[in-house]
């Protein structure tokens, strides 16, 4: 049986920043994309910053975000970069990136996001990471989405290659999760006809 965790402060956050998003279409890479004079990944680290995790890993690969990044020097203290070489391979790649850094900082659990899914509120970061189970998962309107928690017992379980992150094991482990409702979206950048989209939710 999997150990709760004790303290959720001891949570550190885990934004996946590394991805190619070879589907978008737009001038430039889809995180760099502006929504209200921010780029994309702005919104998404700003709002995983704002849920006072002590730790943020940035996980990059595909495109060049250390201007973002130095954007945000007030709280350079937070935010641990870590570049995924092997980007390519698939998500699961850049969270083992993310786990072992996480490991090094002593962390007992984590929560993972998503940076192409900039409607993820900081609550919604903060509701997960302060959830006891073992995993729990963000849901809106009832359907699960991101963030997701991950507790360090079952971080050896997680997929290490493939472009699967956590999702196999919220099937294979159900009786170890707990469903956070929240506030926000989930909704992604995965073309550009979802810019619509996102620019209606990060206008409220």
């Amino acid at each position: 049986m999997v150990a709760a965790q004790k303290d959720s402060q001891t949570a550190t956050a885990i934004l996946l920043a590394a991805g190619g998003g070879s589907r978008f279409s737009g001038a430039e890479h889809k995180l760099l994309t502006t929504i209200h004079g921010r780029s994309i990944f702005a919104w998404s680290l700003q709002h995983a910053i704002e849920a006072n995790f002590k730790q943020v890993i940035v996980i990059t690969g595909s495109v060049d975000l250390a201007d973002q990044i130095a954007a945000f020097d007030e709280m350079v203290r937070v935010i641990t970069v870590v570049h995924n070489p092997d980007w390519r391979l698939g998500m699961a790649s850049s969270l083992q990136c993310g786990i072992a850094k996480a490991r090094q900082l002593g962390a007992d659990a984590v929560v993972v996001g998503l940076a192409d899914q900039p409607a993820i509120v900081s609550s919604a970061w903060q509701g997960v990471g302060a959830s006891n189970a073992p995993l729990a998962v963000a849901t809106y309107n009832g359907v699960r989405g991101n963030p997701v928690r991950l507790h360090a017992e079952i971080w050896p379980l997680l997929p290490t290659s493939g472009d699967e992150g956590a999702r196999t094991l919220f099937k294979s482990h159900r009786e170890l999760v707990e469903e956070i409702e929240c506030e926000g979206s989930a909704q992604d950048l995965d073309t550009t006809e979802d810019l619509g989209a996102l620019t209606e939710l990060l206008s409220r």
